[in-house]
């Protein structure tokens, strides 16, 4: 082996990228002049594709493997050079790796709130954000629309652009769903699935492959939130008047503690009953919080229970108790009450079912009964 031939072999070239970072999607390799050796080895890594640019021009493109550069092995490229007959020395070409691994983590969120109409709490105003994670779909189309001539190219330099593209997708997507706001948590997975769908097509333009949207929160602003979480408090309390008597309890045990403090606890009670039972009616609290829903006797009827039979019955008014003299139940001995009376007593000993007693008729003569 001649001197030039050990030369030549030493200095095959080896054409690589190892990547250190996190972010970068597009990597041009540095070489003095642009110059590759005829021959030289060209290593493309899983999640990585290698591009050969030919004077702003695409040529080859290479998946993972290990390339010998020869004419063979470069068919576009030898076109544009004119090398119909091979050749076997140095040449100029741009070498671009591409990354295509997925690119995880990516924020996205609202700017500024989207405003929609909500079936039950009217206009209303929401903010959201999430993550994406993207990947690089097609190197050729990535390299001619975004990176051009830059040799290093990270996720962040079109970051923005991919979040403006999303966030317009989804205000879109929140407008045509018609969800209640109070029901949007319970499909965060449905819209993320959604929104992947209707961007998809805005990606592609770019080469690019948008693998997930996840929706992490839709807020409404803080004002109405406070709003909503009084309105769910009062859920929360239920009947008013209730919860003001046991405010009330909780006064009088607190002030049990405190010497002299049993007074102002009293006062403090009685207030409290009054609030509740005030608040309950403009509430509706219904009718176990308002009073019985039986109406008081009309003004001037005068009604009496009886004790019949050892059981109470009644109220009778004074056509009831009649009839219960004409049958022989209501008697001088039968115990009554009245409201306003202090207990039972005899019909006997009350006026107004004595006079009723005295005026019945006695039984027909010779009637035994039978």
């Amino acid at each position: 082996m001649g001197l030039w031939d050990k030369l030549k072999g030493e200095l095959v070239d080896i054409v690589e990228w190892l990547d250190s970072s996190h972010d970068t999607m597009v990597y041009r390799f540095q070489r003095y002049q642009n110059e590759i050796k005829y021959g030289a080895q060209l290593i493309v890594r899983e999640s990585q594709v290698a591009v050969f640019v030919n004077e702003g021009q695409l040529a080859d493109v290479f998946l993972p493997g290990t390339y010998t550069l020869e004419t063979q092995n470069l068919p576009i490229l030898s076109t544009l050079r004119g090398w119909k007959f091979g050749f076997n020395s140095p040449f100029k070409a741009e070498v671009y790796f591409v990354s295509t691994r997925t690119f995880t983590d990516r924020k996205w969120g609202t700017k500024n709130p989207v405003m929609l109409r909500d079936p039950e709490f009217g206009p209303v105003r929401l903010r959201a954000f999430g993550t994406f994670a993207v990947r690089l779909k097609d190197a050729g189309a990535f390299i001619r629309q975004i990176v051009g001539t830059n040799s290093r190219f990270t996720v962040d330099a079109i970051g923005d652009q991919l979040r403006d593209l999303l966030i317009s997708r989804f205000a879109d997507v929140l407008g045509e769903s018609k969800l209640p706001v109070l029901d949007m948590a319970s499909n965060y997975d449905e819209m993320g699935k959604f929104i992947t769908g209707r961007i998809q097509p805005d990606f592609e333009r770019f080469g690019l492959d948008i693998v997930m949207v996840l929706v992490e929160n839709v807020s409404l602003p803080p004002e109405v939130e406070q709003a909503l979480d009084k309105r769910t408090s009062m859920g929360v309390i239920g009947n008013m008047q209730t919860y003001a008597q046991f405010q009330a309890a909780n006064a009088i045990t607190d002030a049990a503690k405190t010497p002299g403090g049993l007074a102002g606890a009293g006062v403090g009670m009685g207030v409290g009953l009054a609030m509740g039972g005030q608040m309950a009616q403009t509430l509706g609290a219904g009718p176990q919080a308002a009073g019985p829903a039986v109406p008081p006797p009309l003004p001037g009827v005068v009604s009496f229970y009886l004790g019949l039979d050892g059981k109470q019955a009644g109220p009778f008014d004074q056509a009831g108790l009649q009839a219960q003299v004409a049958a022989g139940r209501l008697t001088a001995e039968t115990l009554a009450w009245k409201a306003g009376m202090a207990q039972w007593a005899p019909a006997a000993q009350i006026s107004e079912l004595a006079a009723m007693l005295t005026t019945a008729p006695p039984p027909l003569p010779g009637n035994t009964g039978k």
